[in-house]
């Protein structure tokens, strides 16, 4: 550990009386509230999110890489490109092909977690790092649990999330931890096409809800 983490952490551990406690908490509350309410005004516009050409508009964390492929897949096609960009120390700038308007730049992960959860229409996860597991695994805990209206989750190149698959498969299923129709709340497919096809059919099927 860094010195300099040392001493946040240090820092951070040295007991605070109530009026500091009541004061640091306060601020943090009305930042997050700040946060929740200018991706409530300005994601409430947009209408449903996952494709832009099966009519859809596209959110992505606003970052390189897929991120930017898929704001630029947007934007040449005309549709809806928004990001949910995070603040971070050593990343990451939003890429140039997000719509001015839709771009929304946040402090709190759990607060940009909220938006995607509330204006997706179904999640297509691309092969990616932490974040994505926890965003991934967040929309399939909550439509497990009922607490998110049912969309289709799609992870998308079959090597790269095989032992994934293999683990929750043969220790999380076996070990009863979760039930076997819980596997079918998402599909792992390997191509874009047959991930548009998910999406597609799923909404032949199921009209468009609102979550929460």
């Amino acid at each position: 550990m860094e010195t300099e983490d040392l001493e946040k952490l240090q820092q951070s551990m040295q007991p605070k009386n109530w009026s500091e406690t009541i004061s640091y908490d306060t601020w943090e509350i009305l930042k997050v509230i700040s946060e929740m309410v200018e991706g409530f005004e300005k994601l409430s516009r947009i209408g449903p999110c996952v494709m832009t050409k099966a009519g859809f508009g596209i959110i992505t964390g606003g970052g390189p890489g897929i991120m930017e492929a898929a704001n630029k897949g947007a934007h040449f096609a005309g549709g809806k490109s928004v990001g949910l960009n995070i603040n971070l120390p050593f990343e990451q700038n939003p890429n140039p092909f997000i719509d001015r308007n839709k771009l929304i730049n946040f402090n709190f992960f759990y607060v940009r977690k909220t938006m995607f959860m509330r204006y997706s229409m179904g999640f297509i996860a691309l092969p990616g790092g932490f974040g994505t597991l926890d965003e991934l695994t967040e929309a399939i805990t909550l439509i497990q649990t009922h607490k998110l209206v049912n969309f289709p989750i799609v992870l998308v190149g079959r090597e790269y999330w095989k032992g994934l698959i293999e683990w929750i498969t043969s220790t999380v299923l076996e070990e009863k931890n979760i039930a076997a129709q819980d596997l079918e709340i998402f599909k792992v497919v390997d191509t874009a096409e047959e991930a548009v096809g998910c999406i597609t059919e799923f909404y032949k099927t199921y009209a468009l809800k609102p979550n929460f």
